[in-house]
């Protein structure tokens, strides 16, 4: 027996899930805005953006995933070991508000499609999604892989919404592999430009390092070279998904709305202006992978504060609650800012600022905390890592920079 008392000849699709639980963060309604005012805009220019996002994406949750595997701890926990004073009290700080923030933009998204599938108003949609954290403790009664299935079964949901889409639509297969792949002209005008970093700029987010690096330690056990090629697996499989639903989330509106002139820019024009456009069933599909989107997106945002709050403070926290404090911590304001006519984009946008700011408190630990040998042993970034690393971090950082000062 391994660690945890598990086998070490487990089959390798027994180590698939964690990538799944994580790649919703990169399907996010956050993510549905951005890329439908990129397709409806500039049409298919920008799909090489949406890839190049991906990439560093799957580069970082790997760096995330290898952490816990080599250590056997997580994010949080290594930067509670490393930095026991005032500064670590300030990263667990910033931790914290990170996942509030992430809440509140993933829990409006799931708003936004109550809103428009059920005509719910707003504020009571958006104090509905608190249901969803009962859900996640009711799964955790039959293990994580309850949670991780489920969780996996609504990306499907997200996945086979816009299969519909892309079927209704029709786009024209030629040159997408060319715009997916090569970087377009389109880059270089300013309005161009500004898409793409809102785009790249928004791709890595706390939550999802803090949890990957956490959720792999499920999988424990036997030879840790072997777990984490399957766990890298698991990662490459899960974002290549999100990159396809991304992609095609993009090509729909490049193919709908920027074939007639229209720029979408929430996710409440898309729903009613597709309708007209393709029929209903390209609507309700919109919707309902909206729904699973916003869901799945909230639910492993309170499964991340939790991560961060244990891993911190080094003990552990009853579940129901501390979940239930962080989305009341960020319902009751949007609620009020709802109220007073505050629109569900514009809080998903300052989310966004908020995590912007954020965001080096967390990529840079990771970056060091993996190319450190008394860490990492074996697992140490190499030196081509460690420089793709640093680069990709320090781009990021810029990129959410720029936006902040231009937005």
């Amino acid at each position: 027996m391994g660690g945890l008392g598990i086998p070490k000849t487990r089959p390798w699709w027994w180590y698939l899930g964690p990538g799944f639980l994580v790649s919703v963060g990169y399907m996010d309604p956050g993510n549905w805005a951005t890329s439908l005012e990129a397709g409806s805009r500039f049409g298919y220019s920008l799909l090489f953006v949406v890839t190049l996002s991906s990439a560093m994406a799957i580069l970082f949750q790997a760096l995330a995933a290898k952490l816990g595997v080599a250590s056997g701890l997580d994010l949080a926990q290594h930067l509670r070991l490393r930095y026991p004073g005032a500064w670590g009290r300030f990263l667990f700080l910033t931790a914290l508000v990170a996942m509030v923030a992430t809440d509140l933009a993933e829990f409006m998204g799931m708003a936004v499609a109550l809103n428009l599938l059920l005509g719910l108003p707003m504020v009571l949609a958006a104090w509905l999604t608190v249901l969803d954290v009962f859900m996640v403790l009711y799964l955790e009664r039959f293990g994580f892989r309850a949670v991780e299935a489920a969780i996996t079964a609504l990306v499907g949901v997200v996945g086979l919404a816009y299969v519909v889409e892309l079927y209704l639509a029709h786009p024209p297969l030629t040159g997408l592999l060319r715009h997916a792949f090569l970087p377009d002209p389109t880059l270089l005008d300013p309005g161009g430009l500004y898409v793409a970093l809102g785009i790249l700029g928004a791709t890595v987010m706390p939550h999802n390092l803090f949890l990957h690096s956490a959720q792999v330690k499920t999988r424990l056990g036997g030879d840790r070279a072997r777990v984490y090629r399957y766990l890298l697996l698991d990662t490459v499989l899960a974002l290549t998904g999100a990159w396809l639903v991304n992609g095609a989330i993009l090509v729909v509106a490049a193919a709908v709305f920027h074939e007639k002139g229209l720029v979408i820019h929430d996710l409440a024009e898309a729903y009613h202006t597709l309708a007209p456009l393709l029929g209903p069933l390209a609507a309700l599909a919109f919707g309902v992978g909206l729904l699973a989107s916003g869901l799945s997106s909230t639910t492993t945002g309170t499964l991340a504060a939790q991560v961060v709050v244990e891993g911190f403070l080094g003990s552990r926290a009853s579940p129901g609650r501390l979940r239930l404090l962080v989305r009341l911590a960020a319902v009751l304001p949007a609620s009020l800012a709802l109220t007073l006519g505050a629109s569900p984009m514009a809080l998903i946008v300052l989310s966004q600022v908020i995590l912007s700011f954020q965001l080096p408190f967390t990529l840079f630990p990771l970056v060091r905390l993996t190319q450190d040998p008394k860490v990492m042993g074996p697992f140490r970034n190499p030196p081509w890592l460690r420089l793709l690393a640093w680069v990709s971090a320090l781009l990021v950082l810029f990129l959410n920079l720029f936006l902040l000062v231009k937005g």
